[in-house]
């Protein structure tokens, strides 16, 4: 379904200097696999996710979608049904939300792919993330947790194939999380989640995919190998080291944060 052969990226900022982003990135995910993305922040998580989106392209290697390179021919002509079949949820869900109301928001994709009883479509997808009562609400003046549920139901209302998601639980309280973690595991859908919590992460999925500091895969595998994996955590820096005391007497160890 998805393959990447050698990506990298990069850009120039101001100075004029070439920035790596992406370096030599090579993977595969199949249909219905549900995939990690785990590396600290600056790694080059988000910058991946919206390559895989078609916002951006790579500055050299490919990126396949159904065996076919996107790029900005293949868009052109394709992009109706590929916006439709993957869908990006970005880290700031105020970034994706512009409609008058959260009925609008919902709404929006459910017209612009020309779907049937859309009414209908509205408040059931509502219903299922519980924000029926605000559908007549601005989504711009929802709590974090409600804007990323109206954020979802608008992603998901057009049943797309892939979900990429940048860090779902960044602006969430506990208890939403909770929910939000309950929701994902029943989903029957492909999808890349970009975290750099590894508690939360093992909820979701089988296998990660590890993006280093130098911006490149350090690890591709199961979770499970991963979180017994204390070099490869250490490298990727998501393992946390602290200094404690106890009786006058200070040690250092590393461990990583639950996100309960």
């Amino acid at each position: 379904m998805i393959k990447c052969e050698n990506i990298s990226y990069s850009y120039e900022d101001y100075q004029y200097n070439e920035v790596e982003v992406l370096k030599d990135i090579s993977f595969e995910i199949n249909e219905k696999e549900r995939v990690l993305l785990f590396g600290i922040n600056g790694s080059g998580k988000s910058t991946l996710l919206k390559l895989l989106n078609g916002l951006i392209y790579p500055k050299s290697g490919t990126y396949q979608f159904n065996n076919e390179i996107v790029n900005k021919k293949y868009l052109k002509k394709n992009s109706k049904t590929f916006r439709q079949t993957l869908s990006l949820q970005m880290q700031d869900p105020s970034s994706m939300l512009f409609n008058p109301t959260v009925y609008d928001e919902i709404a929006f994709g459910l017209k612009q792919f020309e779907f049937d009883e859309l009414d209908a479509k509205v408040h059931h997808w509502a219903k299922l993330f519980k924000i029926e009562k605000i559908l007549k609400t601005s989504p711009l003046t929802l709590s974090g947790g409600q804007k990323q549920k109206v954020l979802l139901a608008s992603l998901l209302c057009i049943e797309p194939k892939v979900l990429l998601m940048d860090e779902p639980t960044a602006h969430l309280d506990p208890p939403t999380t909770g929910w939000l973690v309950d929701f994902l595991k029943e989903l029957e859908i492909t999808s890349l989640i970009a975290t750099h919590n590894l508690s939360l992460g093992k909820e979701l999925g089988e296998r990660a995919i590890v993006l280093g500091e130098k911006h490149q895969i350090i690890y591709d595998g199961e979770i499970k190998t991963l979180l017994e994996d204390s070099s490869t955590l250490i490298e990727a820096q998501l393992l946390h080291k602290h200094t404690h005391s106890h009786n006058k007497l200070e040690h250092e160890h590393y461990h990583l944060h639950d996100w309960k």
